[in-house]
């Protein structure tokens, strides 16, 4: 296997000498390639049809030649084609997954948070990244929009936006599709559609879908495999054209996912592990470790295992009025999604996420999201004052419910894994469990089968009206304004269904009793709650004692409590663009931008807990009482200004150049970090963005086309961005101050070159491309700095490229191609995400986890079309 890994990757580099050693999609076309370099490539970015050279502001048009050269199957990869993008996941895709543009985009494995890059799916809006996450297949068209667009795209667009389009059905001829592949990694992949027309000229249907699975490329010791893929798409439309003014589309797709995701490998282990032993573990649970393990792609723990089903409706009207033309949109959308998790990426019996395992407290409730979104857009657009202007205004309405439901079993390995890893043998044997007696008669308490079945409702509601107009002066000189009020409400609670209760039978319990009462030794009562009662499996039922007055412990201590909150905000977002067309191929701009995300609820049950337990157990024992003050779980909406300058420039009849500079500048950026024992979330006051764009690409000859681009960005939290947050913040803000934000490189670039054309005089054609993309080092983390105020190791990527190369050969007729293609050839090893292991290590002695990017895949490719 290894001599056919070097034999592929040595045919496949050597794609890229015979493209001369420049390689790279050529992203930039709107259809197949065809003989001149000089068409127009047409984009909806405005909502208008209009040529991407002609549109002030910072667009890239991908066609789905582009995405099958750098075999892109959904938005993950889509760095490999345009530099300005980062796509993430962390321990799920379906909760995890976060979209950057210009290194500003939302991190996060909490349903609460949205994305500030939004994925809009033949005009539907796509409620979370992990929804929009499916394969793409049958693409007319994808749109990379760089920089605020909530004026025409409406919610959570405050740093860009993917806009997808599907092909449409034909009216006038039966057309279609196949695709198989195979791969390394048994990789295999089946896609097909097919067009027919129900009456010529007046109504057509057309059905596709795509089926993909692959074996996971993380390996344990004992095979326990994850990062698989495993999951279908079908998707199916109706276009109709009842006469030349109107036209109907109706739209419906299915998709289901059940897969094995997301593990890490453990890339720095804690000082602490040989500390197992002593604590009565038969083994410290990680066996692979370090950078071998992340060479040899390596893991320690397992199953995890993740899966989603959904489905989706929708409806497009377009109705040529006369004097002005209607679109209306019309979506509902249904998602669910599972996740079981075992052992916290180790070997050990921790606990257990979801009910999916072996592991899993039987009965207990699946850990999942379940998602319910309806959304209607109207629009009106048309032409007044002789085209001098080009006036649009539209209404939007979204409604999303959304019931994430937590679930965690602790298994027998718990308090010996908190003990060995927290205290080390600074507490006896077992302290979390041998200190449990204090609080139960004598008698310590076994974690094992505590447990706690958390529910998080949130109804979410967002209407808006807005208008975009083009005011054409002159031939040449054009201004753009757009203006959108936004009203945003959401009503979210946090419930409990279940959990143990009963200080005989809840570790916690007893802990609680012991620390309140005093018993617990004070070094170590902040440990003993800390994780004893870890928070995902504590009750919110919990007692007090009644030496101390009773009621609630969480009226204590920080603990777990039920809530319930309405969030409001409403926003205006507006933009400027002025446009001069010095000649057909100069395009000179300048723009002024201010979008908004909305703010909402962290669905986490560790977010409204009590914040002066020090001062309240301390006016108990003096007699004084002091009122509780609680956590606010809701986090304040996201604002940005942004500016960009630009020119667009077609270079010798032929090659496409496009700069764009740009500023923005973030207030109240939204950010989640994960201590190792919850997810904290919480407003920066500011970040920013500032860096260039530059984009090349066209045709050098019939059959030869480039392509070249590059992405600088500063994108980093200001040495002031602290001032003004929340006092429960602070210590987390204060260390992102003068950082760069996550997973966002200084540059990043693309270059490449492909032919597509006759391989001899026979008829044959043949396909070479090759593709090169580079990035800078990037954080990987959300804060670089631990808490004791030196640099975390491992935080950083370090800067590396990676290579693809795809050649194919296409018979006489056109209907058969068959391609050789490789990503990732020179195998380069990256990690998207650095966070800590839970309970694992403290300040100095953290265990550090890092999800792993793609490596070297390779296969082979049959394509038919008729």
């Amino acid at each position: 296997m290894r001599r056919f890994n070097r034999v592929i990757t040595a045919a496949l580099c050597s794609t890229i000498c015979s493209a001369m050693l420049v390689p790279a999609a050529y992203a930039q076309t709107a259809q197949a390639e065809e003989d001149s370099g000089d068409e127009p490539i047409i984009v909806t970015a405005t909502l208008r049809a209009m040529d991407v050279q002609d549109i002030p502001l910072a667009v890239t048009a991908v066609a789905p030649e582009a995405l099958e050269r750098q075999g892109v199957n959904d938005i993950k990869n889509l760095a490999s084609i345009s530099p300005s993008i980062n796509i993430q996941s962390s321990q799920t895709e379906t909760q995890g997954t976060s979209i950057k543009v210009r290194g500003v985009g939302t991190t996060g494995n909490n349903t609460g948070l949205e994305s500030s890059v939004g994925v809009f799916i033949d005009g539907v809006y796509q409620s979370r990244p992990g929804v929009a996450l499916g394969d793409l297949v049958d693409i007319e068209r994808l749109e990379i929009l760089r920089g605020p667009q909530g004026t025409l795209f409406g919610r959570n667009t405050s740093a860009g936006a993917l806009n997808v389009s599907t092909k449409r059905p034909s009216l006038s001829e039966v057309e279609g599709f196949a695709n198989a592949s195979y791969g390394n990694y048994n990789f295999m992949n089946l896609q097909a559609g097919v067009s027919v027309p129900i009456t010529t000229d007046v109504a057509g249907l057309r059905v596709s879908g795509t089926w993909r699975k692959r074996d996971g490329y993380l390996k344990t010791p004992s095979g326990v495999e994850s990062n698989n893929r495993d999951r279908y798409m079908l998707r199916g439309q109706l276009y109709i054209e009842p006469n030349a003014d109107v036209s109907i589309r109706l739209l419906a797709d299915y998709a289901k996912t059940d897969e094995q995701c997301c593990e890490a490998v453990i890339v720095r282990e804690t000082e602490l592990a040989p500390f197992s032993a002593f604590h009565g573990l038969a083994s410290d649970g990680v066996d692979q470790s370090g950078m071998s393990a992340l060479k040899n792609l390596s893991i320690n723990g397992g199953p995890y295992l993740n899966g989603s089903k959904q489905w989706g409706t929708s409806a497009e009207l377009k109705w040529d009025l006369g004097a002005a033309k209607l679109t209306s949109v019309t979506a509902y959308r249904k998602f669910d999604s599972s996740s079981t998790t075992v052992g916290g990426f180790t070997a050990n019996d921790t606990y257990t996420v979801g009910n999916g395992a072996p592991t899993s407290r039987p009965g207990i409730l699946p850990s999942g999201d379940h998602i319910k979104t309806f959304t209607q857009e109207l629009r009106l657009q048309g032409t007044a004052f002789n085209d001098g202007l080009d006036w649009l205004v539209g209404g939007f309405y979204s409604s999303e419910k959304i019931r994430a439901d937590q679930t965690m079993t602790l298994n027998a390995d718990f308090q010996r894994t908190g003990s060995a890893f927290n205290f080390a043998n600074a507490a006896g044997v077992n302290p979390l469990f041998a200190l449990t007696a204090f609080g139960n008669a004598g008698v310590p308490v076994n974690a094992n089968g505590n447990y706690a079945e958390n529910r998080f409702n949130q109804d979410a509601s967002s209407w808006s009206v807005f208008t975009h107009n083009v005011v054409n002066f002159t031939d040449k000189l054009s201004l753009t304004l757009g203006a959108r009020y936004v009203n945003e409400t959401k009503d979210a609670s946090f419930n409990q269904l279940a959990g143990t209760t009963g200080a005989g039978a809840s570790a916690c319990q007893a802990s609680v009793n012991g620390v309140l009462t005093g018993a617990v030794p004070a070094a170590l009562r902040a440990g003993m709650i800390g994780i004893n009662c870890f928070p995902f499996a504590t009750s919110v039922a919990l007692t007090a004692p009644a030496a101390i007055g009773g009621g609630l412990a969480s009226a204590k201590l920080p603990l777990p409590r039920v809530w319930s909150q309405e969030f409001k905000d409403d926003e205006i977002t507006y933009t400027a663009q002025l446009g001069y067309k010095a000649n057909e191929d100069l395009l000179l701009y300048a723009g002024y931008s201010h979008g908004f995300k909305s703010g909402g609820f962290n669905l986490d049950p560790q977010s409204a807990t009590l914040q002066n337990s020090g001062a309240i157990l301390a006016g108990l024992a003096t007699g004084t009482i002091v009122a509780p003050v609680y956590a606010d779980p809701s986090f304040k909406s996201e604002k940005v200004n942004q500016i960009e300058v630009g020119v667009k420039a077609t270079l010798f009849g032929a090659i496409k150049a496009n700069l764009a500079l740009f500023d923005m500048k973030m207030s109240d950026f939204q950010v989640l970090e994960f201590t190792g024992v919850q997810f904290l979330t919480f407003n920066v006051n500011s970040a920013r963005s500032t860096g260039a764009e530059l984009e090349l690409f066209g045709k050098l000859s019939d059959h030869i086309s480039v392509n070249a681009s590059g992405t600088y960005a500063n994108a980093r939290y200001p040495s002031n961005c602290a001032d003004g947050v929340a006092v429960a913040a602070l210590p987390s803000t204060q260390r992102l101050c003068g950082q760069d934000l996550t997973n966002a490189p200084k540059f990043a670039g693309v270059v490449g070159v492909t032919y597509d054309g006759p391989l001899t005089d026979s008829g044959w054609s043949i396909l070479v491309n090759g593709n090169v993309n580079y990035s800078d080092s990037r954080t990987t983390r959300t804060i670089d700095t631990d808490t004791n105020g030196l640099p975390v190791p491992f935080a950083r990527q370090e800067n590396y490229y990676k290579i693809n190369a795809r050649i194919g050969l296409t018979t006489p007729d056109e209907r058969y191609t068959f391609e050789l293609w490789g990503t990732n050839l020179n195998n380069e090893i990256t990690r998207g995400i650095t966070t800590n292991t839970p309970l694992r290590g403290g300040a100095g002695t953290r265990s550090l986890i890092g999800f792993v990017e793609e490596p070297r895949m390779y296969g082979l490719t049959v394509r038919a079309k008729f």
